[in-house]
């Protein structure tokens, strides 16, 4: 398994934000599991990881509740490879401890990361407060993302000097 950093990508409200902010990004009409979601997705978001992934030695990944689906629905619209590796996410049961959907998704990502330095693009408001309450989670920025204008690339700035301060000295990455 690998132990660099990785870039873990959520798709609703990051790349995919509820409202179209501007001409860039394009309508697309997706059907995993034979139901139909209407998408804005722009095209430029897929270089622009690619880039920061390459600039920073870090590994591309989904953390999204779309999973694996991400690979076949989203990647080949904005210029991803397929496939990227994907937290196992599952549906929200509705109730559980800590019964927010940013804390399970939260603690799926702690798990699946184990202790791998990582940056999650998300879009959930109460994840970083859940993220910092997991005691295994390792060095980590949170990047949020407000879901009605999706990634900027003031984003990917953030975590470029994140994952740039990482492997420049990797005992001050501290969790934030």
């Amino acid at each position: 398994m690998n132990t660099g950093p990785v870039i873990l990508i959520d798709v609703d409200g990051v790349l995919n934000p509820f409202t179209r902010p501007n001409r860039s990004y394009r309508r697309h009409r997706v059907s995993p599991d034979g139901v139909t979601f209407k998408l804005w997705l722009n095209a430029a978001h897929g270089r622009m990881l690619l880039e920061l992934a390459e600039e920073t030695g870090a590994e591309l990944a989904w953390g999204s509740y779309w999973c694996d689906s991400a690979n076949e629905w989203i990647a080949p619209r904005i210029g991803l490879p397929d496939p990227l590796p994907h937290v196992p996410i599952p549906r929200f049961p509705g109730e559980v401890a800590g019964g927010t959907l940013g804390a399970w998704k939260a603690r799926h990502v702690a798990d699946w990361a184990a202790g791998r330095p990582f940056v999650w693009f998300e879009d959930e408001p109460d994840v970083a407060e859940r993220l910092t309450d997991l005691l295994h989670v390792g060095p980590h920025l949170l990047v949020s993302v407000n879901p009605l204008k999706g990634l900027l690339e003031g984003h990917l700035d953030r975590a470029r000097a994140w994952l740039t301060a990482l492997r420049a000295d990797p005992s001050e990455s501290g969790a934030s």
